[in-house]
């Protein structure tokens, strides 16, 4: 035995172990070792924010936030179980019901997360009333598209902007079942900021809020990201 394998640190997650590196939480530690937990609003370029709830897991008959959650020695945690994945499709149907998702009709068919995450728990259809909201679509910008109908408040474009492109196009507003994603613009309008496609901000959406105009089905049905392999099966590394 190595003196590197003495010093190895691991938990178990379902009842395999996982080795991880200081200061990991388990979502980042599962996901760099190939082991899927759902998550919506993690990604790996950015701190985590525990907002989507969907990558909650049982650990000492409590339910935590693996994005949060702090990889410790000997930590044993529950994630794909009946009774948790059953908690999932609930969220994951709440939020196509909250928001106007056609996915049949939606560019972003196939390489959606949300998409794509209903499909690995296994959702039939929303069973809950659907909300159908009144929400804007913003064309007036030359380049990009933004539809808030399909928005679902991961605010990933928000820290985007914010903390990578320096720019601060995006803000989450409102309360309770009236809040949404805001473009920081005195008109409101996404044509009166500075935001270009360059932006990481504008590659980084999970959903089809934010798209680049005229490259719409570029890839074929049948070739795109999560056509080719279902989300459980992506690697590190292939976030947006």
């Amino acid at each position: 035995m190595t003196a590197a394998s003495l010093s190895a640190k691991t938990f178990t997650l379902d009842g395999v172990e996982i080795g991880f590196e200081r200061g990991q939480t388990v979502l980042q530690a599962a996901t760099r070792a190939g082991s899927y937990i759902p998550h919506l609003c993690w990604h790996e370029e950015f701190p985590a924010h525990g907002s989507c709830r969907l990558c909650g897991v049982m650990v000492n008959g409590h339910m935590v936030c693996a994005c949060t959650l702090q990889a410790v020695e000997g930590l044993v945690v529950q994630s794909n179980t009946d009774e948790i994945n059953g908690q999932r499709k609930k969220l994951l149907q709440m939020l196509f019901i909250e928001g106007n998702h056609f996915c049949p009709s939606c560019e972003k068919s196939g390489n959606c997360l949300l998409q794509a995450t209903a499909y690995a728990m296994g959702m039939e259809a929303p069973h809950f009333e659907e909300f159908y909201p009144d929400r804007p679509v913003d064309a007036s910008h030359p380049d990009i598209l933004l539809d808030f109908n399909r928005c679902i408040l991961c605010a990933l474009c928000v820290r985007a902007s914010r903390d990578v492109d320096g720019k601060g196009v995006f803000a989450i507003g409102g309360r309770g079942i009236s809040t949404r994603l805001l473009v920081n613009s005195e008109s409101g309008a996404l044509a009166d900021t500075d935001m270009t496609l360059q932006d990481r901000a504008a590659s980084i959406c999970p959903v089809g809020v934010i798209l680049p105009k005229r490259r719409g089905f570029a890839i074929p049905i049948g070739q795109r990201r999560f056509d080719l392999r279902p989300v459980s099966d992506q690697q590190p590394g292939e976030h947006q």
